[in-house]
């Protein structure tokens, strides 16, 4: 399946950790940019039970374009009990698909599907995004919280250079009750804004990296009941695997960097992390 990211997924996976005591949750993962396979294959199945085996036995599968999103469900539908799904236009794909309506149109109606717990990933990334193609993208997120709202699904933001942008209109639109920055990469400040909003804050591999100080001085302030923890696999591997091909499997790692920066138990936070995901996607099974 293409990327139209445009990121070399040529890399070796990183070694497996070791196993978590308590069981929880990789609230953001492409598993089909990880195998080029079919939803149901036998490689996802492998990626699987490789995290579970180190206590990463729920998986949330996004999907960031009307294909992806449909392999999304598919994968949902093949692992129930383990997968939920996403389903969006990343705000990179919004605008420059052939047909924006027609691809909202297949979102609108995925939203629907009872493995559907989330519209995500959408946002506004500036970033990758010209200037002239930002007034699309905002629309696109527009549409996209109306989309969540409606269907009363919880809201996945993809924020790249754009943190006032978000903020400014979630505000105008009015966020969903569940609303998630995903692979947050904001500072301390803009965590602030987003707690006292009631956001929730899902924190990849980034945090573990040695230039981002400000990400663990954000994850510190984070109220137990507004975190989450992610891969964003198969991108952004934690440390010390940084740069390997990322998998459900390495949370461990980031997890452990977390509870070692909040001053917690990874049993405490492995656990509170799975409630908060059940809370807000609803049962995996």
């Amino acid at each position: 399946m293409a990327d139209r990211h445009n990121r070399d997924l040529d890399r070796k996976p990183g070694p497996i950790p070791a196993p978590l005591n308590s069981k929880t949750v990789d609230s953001h993962a492409h598993l089909e940019l990880i195998h080029n396979s079919e939803p149901d294959s036998p490689l996802i199945k492998q990626t699987l039970d490789e995290a579970a085996a180190v206590g990463i036995d729920r998986v949330v599968q996004v999907g960031y374009s009307a294909e992806q999103s449909i392999w999304s469900v598919k994968c949902a539908e093949s692992f129930v009990g383990r997968v939920l799904a996403a389903v969006a236009l990343h705000p990179n794909e919004a605008p420059v698909v052939d047909d924006l309506e027609k691809d909202l149109k297949v979102i609108e109606e995925l939203a629907s599907h009872p493995r559907v717990r989330a519209i995500g990933e959408t946002g506004l990334d500036f970033f990758r995004t010209a200037e002239d193609l930002q007034e699309k993208q905002k629309y696109s997120f527009r549409r996209h919280i109306k989309i969540a709202k409606d269907h009363n699904k919880a809201l996945v933001i993809h924020d790249r250079d754009a943190h006032r942008a978000v903020l400014d209109l979630l505000i105008e639109e009015g966020a969903p009750s569940n609303t998630i920055f995903h692979c947050y990469s904001g500072d301390a400040a803009m965590a602030k804004e987003c707690i006292s909003n009631k956001y929730v804050l899902s924190f990849a591999g980034t945090v573990t990296f040695k230039n981002a100080p400000e990400l663990r001085e954000a994850v510190a302030l984070v109220p137990i009941e507004l975190l989450l923890v992610e891969t964003d696999s198969p991108f952004l591997a934690p440390m010390p695997n940084r740069g390997a091909l990322n998998t459900p499997a390495q949370i461990p790692n980031t997890l452990r960097a977390i509870a070692d920066v909040r001053g917690e138990s990874v049993d405490y936070l492995a656990t509170a992390i799975s409630e908060n995901a059940e809370r807000i996607f609803g049962s995996f099974k």
